[in-house]
């Protein structure tokens, strides 16, 4: 095999495990009768619904980040690891809702804006409000955001 100095890594980066729930992975088509690899069937990661929190570059824009801050934010972000699947999507939906909130102090109200987007991400789920209190609660647990009262929160990342 023949190296080139025109290859260069840019960008690197880790998701641990946890951070994927097989919502977040799709199946793609087989491929045709005709192809070689007949029948194969390959999956995409829809890295877009992945939390930020959840990825951890080892290399960004061509420079190699320090291990110890590669160390430091897997430590940070190991917090939330859940070993119920259910439980876990449902903590990643609600995270990603509160990352897409602008401001870095939130209301309760401004979550359940989310509440189409997480009903119909979670149709067995009837009661949506109470489940994103319940999360909340577990990511003010696991230190991502503050509760303030009154139904108000600071995000910490």
């Amino acid at each position: 095999m023949r190296y080139s100095a025109d290859y260069i890594v840019t960008d690197l980066l880790l998701i641990p495990k946890f951070f994927f729930v097989l919502q977040k992975i799709e199946k793609r088509k087989p491929l045709a009768a005709t192809a070689r690899r007949a029948g194969w069937t390959g999956y995409n990661i829809l890295y877009s619904e992945i939390p930020e929190q959840g990825k951890i570059y080892i290399i960004k824009n061509s420079i190699i980040e320090p291990t110890s801050a590669v160390v430091e934010k897997y430590a940070q972000i190991k917090r939330p690891e859940t070993q119920n699947i259910n439980s876990r999507s449902w903590l990643l939906d609600v995270l990603n809702c509160v990352n897409n909130i602008e401001a870095n102090e939130f209301c309760l109200q401004d979550v359940y804006a989310y509440i189409n987007f997480l009903q119909a991400k979670h149709i067995e789920n009837h009661n949506v409000e109470a489940k994103i209190r319940q999360q909340l609660q577990f990511l003010r647990d696991k230190g991502f955001i503050e509760f303030l009262g009154r139904g108000h929160f600071k995000k910490r990342f």
